[in-house]
């Protein structure tokens, strides 16, 4: 890899780890100050939504070949969590409160601080072992958490009020089927 595409990754890296660190000080500061999980949308989201859709980056770095990712994965990554952050909660204020979206913002941001960190350590060919460590066992507990009772539990949560509202009637009225229905399958 060229000294320009690892200095480019470094930054990258630190940009997103930096901003994750953030969110989940924001997180963790709401929850202290409140005592309460009412008010993580409200304190973290426009920066998690903004994280989010820099992420889309990944897709390009494995797509020219910088990363060896490849694209799928960090596709499928990305249009998951876009989707769920930008087309369900940020959609729908009634799910903004839910402990849904609290786990999943926690979950979120305590992996990609681990996750981001440990890539920028590697850009500088140093990563300690501990955070490889980190990186690789405590993506056994935060995934299934942020999906689980975070990701899935909210949409699912989402279901009555996508149907009530029959939210996003206008952009499937040509095709045979709703965006709850959608949500359903994609669910199952």
């Amino acid at each position: 890899m060229s000294r320009i595409s690892t200095l480019y990754l470094l930054a990258y890296n630190s940009f997103q780890a930096i901003g994750w660190t953030i969110s989940l000080t924001k997180i963790l500061y709401n929850l202290l100050v409140t005592a309460s999980i009412k008010g993580t949308y409200a304190s973290a989201a426009s920066l998690i939504c903004f994280l989010q859709c820099a992420a889309f980056l990944e897709v390009i770095h494995g797509a020219i070949g910088i990363v060896p990712s490849g694209v799928l994965l960090p596709l499928m990554q990305w249009g998951g969590r876009t989707h769920f952050v930008l087309a369900i909660v940020r959609k729908l204020d009634e799910l903004q409160e839910l402990p849904s979206v609290f786990i999943t913002f926690l979950a979120w941001s305590m992996g990609e601080v681990i996750r981001y960190s440990h890539y920028a350590f590697g850009c500088l060919g140093n990563c300690p072992s501990w955070m490889t460590y980190l990186r690789y066992t405590a993506f056994i507990v935060l995934y299934p958490l942020g999906v689980g009772p975070g990701e899935i539990w909210a949409m699912y949560q989402a279901l009555p009020v996508i149907k009530e509202k029959n939210l996003y009637a206008d952009s499937f009225s040509s095709l045979p089927f709703s965006y709850y229905d959608f949500l359903k399958v994609l669910m199952s």
